[in-house]
């Protein structure tokens, strides 16, 4: 389907033209006409698929068909994320899409003072994108009043609960006006986000247009085999392969990121890391480098990377696996974003051998095994049956070893008693 057939107003075609796209994704195609038409929604769709457009463009359209406000702007839409990097991200798809019009939007969140925000919010704002600690925050010091808000958005519910947010968004919620048109998206959608909607949506469209459990069919996805000291040795070989064009890359900690980070650098791979002790303007300065080509690799905690949307990203490194199946899917939605081809490579030693399995059973398929590099290792998973059959086998010999012993004892005991008759019963 077009954008145009979708029915929203020339000037935001105009702007989509630019952006090079001419036809609606999935998840566009199906939420946009329910949104227009005022409906609540419940949207479940992976990562890359233009679920930021599918909300943003019909919000924009609804506040470009409304009269122009009088005097000060107050806020009519609101959406919360769940980190500074998300809300970052959607701020600049708003901006983007209503450039040729009067709306005005901000982003609100942690991690740096409040000045600017509330000199900006006192301007006059269209459109509100939040972190909620950092909205609840405002709205306690009388700075922001939600009373005019008439789209409410929560985008990746499922990462909000999994932090803790789910509070804040009560509360924040219940400072909205009645009525009001709530949409709701999530990658996945567990038993605690659909109790959740039931509480904050009416008569929700629900649009569901990938399994939760099922990987982009466009990712080419792969698994090496590894010891845990030869990973960045691995990954050094694999970044110079000339399909290679940028990789971000997932690891477990802070410090591992640093350390890679500083590996990486000694090869003349130029990399840097954005994780929670960055300060946010390091953070962005860090991010907007790598979208512009500046830097080949990002190396990334996972609280850190959420938000990180890159047309062309051509490659995720899992350095360590995920501790949830949920997270691998985060992760390699990274790529092949928006229709394209991407590559996910993930590293697994024998300490993650478990971790694998989990992911494996969530996305209903057994990864590529790669062996052809120079420090491959024996597939830990074959071990495992292996020692466990061999424990079977040993258990079960253990197990007629003592049938068999306790067979002659018992043979013993009872030619004993044939042997051991009474001197009046011998014939």
């Amino acid at each position: 389907m077009t954008f145009t057939e979708l029915k929203l107003n020339q000037m935001l075609l105009k702007a989509v033209k630019k952006g090079g796209y001419d036809e609606a994704t999935p998840i566009q195609s199906e939420a946009i006409p329910h949104i227009l038409n005022g409906k609540d929604i419940l949207g479940s769709a992976q990562t890359g698929t233009g679920k930021t457009a599918a909300f943003a463009l019909p919000i924009l359209n609804h506040i470009q068909n409304q009269p122009h406000q009088q005097g000060k702007k107050k806020p009519l839409a609101l959406v919360l994320a769940p980190t500074r990097e998300l809300a970052l991200q959607i701020k600049e798809s708003f901006h983007s899409y209503s450039m040729n019009s009067t709306v005005k939007t901000i982003a609100v969140y942690g991690g740096v003072p409040k000045r600017k925000q509330i000199v900006s919010i006192k301007r006059g704002v269209d459109v509100i994108i939040a972190t909620p600690g950092r909205l609840l925050d405002l709205i306690n010091m009388k700075v922001i009043k939600l009373d005019t808000i008439k789209y409410y958005v929560l985008d990746e519910a499922d990462r909000m609960l999994d932090m803790g947010f789910i509070p804040d968004v009560k509360t924040i919620t219940e400072k909205l006006p009645t009525p009001h048109q709530t949409l709701l998206f999530s990658a996945t959608l567990p038993k605690s986000i659909i109790n959740l909607s039931k509480s904050l949506l009416t008569n929700p469209i629900r649009i569901e247009i990938a399994k939760d459990n099922t990987p982009l069919e466009s990712i080419d996805q792969s698994v090496y085999f590894v010891k845990k000291a030869n990973k960045a040795l691995l990954l050094k070989d694999l970044l110079k392969k000339p399909d290679v064009k940028n990789a971000l890359v997932f690891i477990r900690t802070k410090q591992g990121a640093n350390r890679l980070v500083k590996s990486l650098s000694q090869e003349n791979v130029y990399a840097e890391a954005i994780h929670g002790n960055k300060t946010q303007s390091q953070r962005q300065t860090t991010l907007n480098n790598f979208k512009k080509g500046k830097i080949k690799v990002l190396v990334a905690t996972d609280v850190a990377s959420r938000g990180i949307d890159i047309d062309h990203l051509s490659h995720v490194f899992n350095y360590d696996l995920p501790e949830t199946p949920e997270t691998y899917m985060h992760r390699i939605g990274r790529t092949a974003r928006a229709g394209r081809l991407g590559s996910s490579l993930s590293f697994c030693s024998k300490e993650e051998t478990h971790l694998l399995k989990s992911i494996q059973k969530h996305i209903g398929m057994v990864l590529p095994v790669d062996s052809k590099h120079d420090y491959p290792i024996e597939d830990p998973t074959k071990n495992e049956k292996n020692h466990s059959k061999k424990q079977s086998k040993t258990h079960l010999k253990f197990k007629n070893h003592n049938q068999s012993k306790s067979f002659q004892n018992k043979n013993k005991r009872k030619r004993k008693r044939t042997f051991s008759k009474p001197a009046h019963s011998r014939g």
